[in-house]
Order: C-alpha cells, then structure tokens, then sequence
C-alpha cells in the first residue's frame, strides 16, 4: 500500500453468532483514507459503524476481509501484534474518555507514549502537544479536575502522543454540547490539515461539514 493510504479496507465482514441466531454486522465494506483526509462514516444507530471502526482499530476481528494501517495488515494478526500496531500507527478516540483518573493529564500522555513509540524521534513533546491543544496549564491535573471540553482535548492528546499515522474516532461528539463539539470537531480537522489521515463516525451535521469526504452505511452495506 502506498505511503498516502494511512488506511485501506477490503472487502470487510462481520458475523456474529447467539446459539442459532446471526448478525452481519458488515456486509463487504470498502474505504480508503488518505494522507490529510477527513472521512465521516454516517448512518443511523445499529448500520455498522462501531463495528467497523473497532475492527480498523484492532479492537475487533473482522470475519472477512482485510485491513492494512501504514502499509501493514491489522486484521487476522495475533492480539498481541494488533496492539502494538495500534499503539505505533493510530490513535484511538472514544467516546468514553480514554484517560487513566489517577494520573495527571500528562502522565498520561508520556505512558502512552512509553507503550506505543516506535521512532522516539517522530514523537512529540508531550507538554508541546498539550500547549497546542490548549491544555498546556491544565498539564498536572487528574481527570476529574477537567471540563468536559478539557477531557475531550486530553482524550485527544493521548490518541496523538505518538503522531500516528490515522485517528479513529467513534462518535467523539456524541454526548458533547455544540461548543465542545465544535471544538473537537476543529482539532480533528487541524490533524487532518497537517497530514494525519482521520476516520470519524458520527451522526451531526457538524461532523458531516468538517469532513472532506462522507460515507453512509446503513445494514452492514456501505451504500454507493
């Protein structure tokens, strides 16, 4: 895969099984994001989209298909190898914030970066990357010391200690206030202006304005 396909999905299935019932969750999907993207996946609650942003994460395994991030296969890999390809290549935005609540905001920028830097030359400097989102004052300050809008940024400090190659971000906005969400919202758009390719799945209209390119998925299938 080329240097500017940060992400390329192939043919993308996902089944799962309760005693004699299945659920396809995915039913062949394809997309690629390129270097500096923003791409939204829409679609309505129940179309797939969690699904498929956690099989590109490496959360999930898909049943079919194939996923490569930064030119290396994610999916069908060892857990073990998926999370150290997360870890050097994507960060990971979730809805719940991704911080541990007994460290400072950062610490734990710099355990993230201690678990997933493959290139310590590539790597930001943590209290730098905290400045730039606008938490540089905010540094020593555990979790429940923040706004909501202040854990969205550090939630989004820790998706970025490593410069990945791909955000992903399963409905960051979802249970944001417009403020926030415009904020947050602008910070992934600012990723993607300095060449980070971004995945975001989201249902507002302020999610499919900020994005380059929007896909819709409804029943598994990406529709055309």
């Amino acid at each position: 895969m080329s240097a500017d396909r940060p992400l390329r999905v192939e043919r993308l299935y996902r089944f799962y099984r309760a005693g004699e019932e299945e659920t396809l969750a995915l039913r062949g999907v394809s997309l690629q994001v390129s270097a500096g993207e923003f791409l939204a996946v829409t679609g309505p609650s129940g179309s797939g989209k969690t699904t498929l942003l956690s099989c590109v994460a490496g959360t999930d395994e898909p049943s079919g298909g194939t996923i490569w991030i930064a030119g290396h296969r994610m999916s069908h890999r060892p857990a073990a190898v998926r999370a150290r390809l997360r870890g050097r290549h994507l960060g990971l935005v979730a809805q719940e914030n991704n911080l541990f609540d007994h460290l400072s905001v950062i610490q734990n920028v710099r355990l993230a970066q201690r678990l997933g830097a493959a290139d310590r030359r590539q790597v930001p400097a943590s209290l730098d990357l905290l400045d730039q989102l606008g938490l540089g004052g905010r540094a020593g300050d555990v979790p429940a010391r923040l706004s909501s809008g202040e854990l969205a940024r550090a939630g989004l400090a820790v998706a970025l200690a490593n410069a990945p190659d791909l955000v992903v971000a399963d409905e960051p906005t979802g249970e944001l206030d417009q403020a926030t969400e415009d904020d947050v919202l602008t910070l992934l758009r600012s990723c993607a202006d300095r060449g980070t390719a971004v995945l975001v799945s989201g249902h507002s209209d302020a999610v499919r304005r900020t994005a380059d390119r929007v896909l819709t998925l409804a029943d598994g299938v990406m529709q055309p």
